[in-house]
């Protein structure tokens, strides 16, 4: 699975970073979130799922690879 972060919708909140510190990487500016990786390892698919629905700005995405 693939794991982005628009970078438009993203405001800072962290929720993401928070839920799995080991996909999200954070601006040291202004705390903005980015994938860390781009594929979400199978073992951390759980995490992912949940930063996707927990994040305010609906700014992640986790997509199947083509």
């Amino acid at each position: 699975m693939k794991l982005s972060v628009d970078s438009a919708r993203c405001q800072g909140h962290t929720v993401c970073y928070m839920v799995a510190p080991d996909l999200f990487k954070l601006s040291e500016i202004d705390g903005h979130a980015s994938a860390a990786v781009d594929e979400v390892p199978e073992e951390l698919l759980h995490v992912a799922q949940m930063a996707v629905e927990g994040c305010p700005e609906q700014a992640i995405s986790l997509d199947e690879n083509e």
